[in-house]
């Protein structure tokens, strides 16, 4: 690992602590900071590291990243964009989607498919009740962040190696991250739930970008 990378890797780390920090603290300007500093550190990590998968993998990877840091920025907003923020995450999910597609066979295992599936049910049936106008929206982001799992899932099978490990870890970090988002936000407050909510969600991202 180059120093540079080294760099990029520890000022993604340590900005994303110091989110979680200043946002358990009240801290909400300085959250401001940081959050966005972690993303784009996050971004030019997978940007400037060489590419072990393939340079398409590499720009869909990128453009997941950025397309996340669009929703980080709309969820921190004093006044709430959750749909446009729900958007931003759902194309970073396609686009992580589409670069796992371009390094594996599209068929998967019932076995693979069979535990995700069940998630994606058990969370419509415990989430629906609570949502009003945004069942649809929201049903079509399981829908996706779970093909998107799967896929990474399926990948790590077929394919193996730390690239696709990463990838694997990461979509399973970021469906806990999102699993917990939606129980604090429409079903029940959770204990430090915004402490789980974004150490999932950096680390997530941060293995997406180490696989490229």
């Amino acid at each position: 690992m180059t120093p540079g990378i080294s760099f990029l890797l520890g000022l993604a780390a340590a900005s994303a602590i110091a989110t979680i920090v200043a946002d358990l603290r009240g801290l909400l300007p300085l959250a401001r900071v940081f959050r966005p500093l972690a993303m784009a550190s996050i971004i030019l990590l997978a940007a400037v590291r060489p590419a072990a998968v393939s340079e398409s993998y590499r720009l869909l990877i990128v453009a997941g990243l950025g397309a996340s840091l669009v929703g980080d920025v709309f969820m921190m907003l004093r006044n709430k964009k959750f749909s446009a923020g729900l958007a931003a995450f759902l194309l970073a999910h396609v686009l992580y989607t589409a670069a796992f597609l371009r390094t594996m066979s599209p068929r998967v295992e019932v076995m693979t498919v069979l535990p995700l599936f069940i998630y994606a049910l058990f969370m419509m049936r415990t989430l629906f009740p609570h949502l009003g106008r945004l069942k649809a929206p929201v049903a079509l982001y399981i829908l996706v962040i779970t093909v998107m799992t799967g896929l990474a899932v399926q990948r790590y099978i077929n394919v193996g190696g730390t690239p696709a490990f990463f990838a694997c870890i990461g979509a399973i970090l970021f469906v806990i991250s999102d699993t917990i988002l939606a129980f604090d936000r429409f079903v029940k407050k959770l204990p430090l739930a915004q402490f789980t909510i974004l150490g999932t969600y950096f680390s997530a991202q941060i293995l997406f970008a180490l696989s490229v």
